[in-house]
């Protein structure tokens, strides 16, 4: 597998750098200076305290019993690049794409996916739904166990929803769950867990009640926030359950090492019920930042999979790992978000209004991310069934156009090249979000006279100071969707949404989702949606840029998937083509 891997993997000769992106930037916009920008490293303080503990998450997992010891074949075995590091494993407390990756590998819901993403039974092999819609009956395999032999029970997911709603868990994502009867109440803190719609009738059958249908909710329960966890294990070792040698996990994947900013381990779990269908032995995951350097590791063999290109490498790419190169839609939209809770954006429509219009978006798409991204002013992608989203009069402007209401909404707002306004931008450190920022910033200086610093901060603390809102004035955001339905946008604004970072805090917007949730005909409820997107985007707490697509590169002998739109794509499901016909080739005797 190397040697083939370093076949098509010619050396690169030309390397943009942000300087040179940059000046190209600017030259575009025709001016003659250099914008005043600054660039500061952030806070590193909780990566070293990460790294103090790096010891501790080191480690093998406990063995199993003799009769299920996976031996681990090193032609069976892939490496992922995964962006950063990932924040925990516990499926109710992570964030982020790099986690959800894992946590799919290590847990499994009552529904999964298949590789193209259609829903298929998972911990459930089977399930009933009443005629009102509003009662599932799930039917657990009997043969399904926890990584360390024990049986996977009815009793295992109802822990697991209370727990994902439990306001002491501090869950970010316990607000999906709503749908469920009093799961409002519960998240809310004024119903004890033990009244949420979801019972065990026996040890393999478990019932969930929802308040109203719920036209994606069998999607919704292949999100982790819908995982069991195993109660023994959390109750033993608290918030460190997640560490090699005590994470029990019931996916066709254990925990093996976890050695902090250079590789997560899984190894095969021989207790999965499918257990037999699963060929990798074991998966490494590496947090790998710097999009140059894990592209340099894919062409010397190092990884079979890349969690992103760069974006400046897109012609070569083409033209030298056509084969290996994968470009897909992806259920996403990447924009920036305003901390309006705080100055300079608390009550000043007008100014954040212009900062957006300011932004000319085909070009940041077509000079600077380069993959197929599609310029949008909304939050919502297009590719959703039966969904059209909101417009706005703006979006069939020119650039021109736009510009021109920027600096007449930028001096409403109180600003002027006397009076310019200095912000800070902060992203997670990613050479791709840079180089966005660094255009963005180029834009605003050279259309309205804005000074922005930027701020680089890695994973773990960039997300503290977006939740907390102390320090944040404006901040690079994404969302993926969890399902394929418009909702799974619009709810991260909820006034007391976990992900609502921005603090967006509107009594109507909140009414209309209550709306959106309760009704059952279709085409009302997709009016509803649309109006609610209308009313975010008025308010304008968040500055969308573009819907994103998935651009990595993956090792042509890597078989058993292919794009989706949820970039979903389980480690269970893969193989590596010459190795597995290899092994079913028929033996040829010396004499023929």
């Amino acid at each position: 597998m190397l040697e083939r891997m370093k076949q098509v993997r010619p050396r690169i000769t030309t390397i943009i750098c942000p300087a040179a992106l940059l000046s190209a930037v600017m030259l575009l916009y025709g001016c003659d200076s250099q914008p005043e920008i600054t660039e500061s490293a952030g806070d590193q303080s909780f990566a070293v305290t990460v790294e103090q503990d790096a010891g501790v998450l080191s480690g093998q997992m406990q063995e199993a019993p003799a009769d299920a010891v996976v031996v681990i074949d090193p032609e069976r075995v892939l490496r992922r690049g995964n962006g950063e590091e990932p924040d925990t494993l516990d499926p109710h407390l992570s964030e982020g794409v790099p986690a959800g990756n894992i946590i799919r590998d290590l847990f499994q819901g009552l529904t999964a996916e298949t590789i193209d993403g259609e829903i298929i039974p998972g911990a459930a092999s089977s399930w009933d739904v009443s005629r009102d819609g509003k009662t599932y009956t799930f039917y657990l395999r009997p043969e399904a166990r926890w990584s360390n032999g024990d049986m996977v029970t009815a009793h295992d997911f109802v822990y697991g929803f209370q727990r994902s709603t439990d306001p002491q868990t501090g869950s970010k994502y316990g607000r999906i769950l709503e749908p469920i009867l009093n799961a409002q109440q519960v998240l809310a803190g004024e119903l004890s867990v033990d009244q949420l719609g979801v019972s065990a009738l026996n040890d393999h059958t478990v019932q969930i009640q929802l308040h109203d249908p719920t036209p994606y909710f069998l999607a919704l329960l292949s999100h982790s926030s819908t995982f069991p966890v195993h109660r023994a294990s959390i109750e033993q070792w608290g918030s460190q359950h997640v560490r090699p040698g005590r994470l029990v996990s019931n996916g066709a994947y254990k925990l093996a090492e976890w050695v902090v900013h250079s590789h997560i381990a899984i190894d095969r779990n021989p207790f999965y019920w499918d257990n037999d269908s699963v060929w990798l032995d074991r998966v490494f995951y590496y947090p790998i930042v710097d999009r140059t350097a894990e592209l340099n590791r894919f062409r010397a063999g190092e990884l079979d999979w890349t969690f992103e290109v760069p974006n400046s490498q897109f012609s070569w790419l083409q033209e030298n790992l056509s084969e290996a190169l994968m470009i897909s839609p992806w259920l996403g939209t990447y924009f920036l978000g305003y901390n309006i809770t705080n100055d300079p954006f608390e009550d000043n429509l007008a100014l954040r209004q212009a900062l957006s219009l300011a932004i000319d978006r085909e070009l940041l798409t077509g000079k600077v991310t380069r993959f197929g991204e599609l310029p949008s002013f909304n939050l919502i992608p297009p590719g959703i069934p039966d969904y059209q989203p909101a417009i706005f009069d703006y979006v069939e402007a020119t650039q021109e156009e736009r510009q021109q209401m920027a600096r007449d909404l930028y001096a409403r707002a109180g600003y002027s090249e006397n009076n310019p306004l200095r912000v800070e931008l902060r992203y997670n450190t990613n050479e791709n979000h840079k180089k966005i920022a660094l255009a963005v910033a180029a834009m605003w200086k050279q259309s309205l006279g804005v000074q922005t610093t930027l701020i680089n901060e890695e994973w773990k603390v960039f997300l503290q100071n977006r939740r907390q809102r102390r320090v944040t004035e404006i901040f690079r955001a994404g969302w993926i969707g969890d399902y394929s339905d418009a909702y799974t946008f619009l709810e991260i604004y909820q006034s007391q949404h976990g992900q609502n970072d921005s603090g967006y805090n509107n009594a109507s917007y909140d009414r209309l989702l209550e709306q959106i949730q309760s009704e059952r005909i279709p085409s009302r409820r997709a009016r509803l949606m649309r109006e609610a997107e209308r009313m975010l985007l008025a308010d304008q707490p968040i500055l969308p840029l573009y819907t994103y697509v998935t651009k990595r590169l993956v090792n042509p002998d890597v078989q058993g998937w292919q794009t989706n739109i949820m970039d979903h794509h389980y480690s269970k499901d893969l193989y590596f083509e010459s190795i597995k016909s290899a092994a079913t080739e028929p033996d040829i005797p010396a004499s023929f």
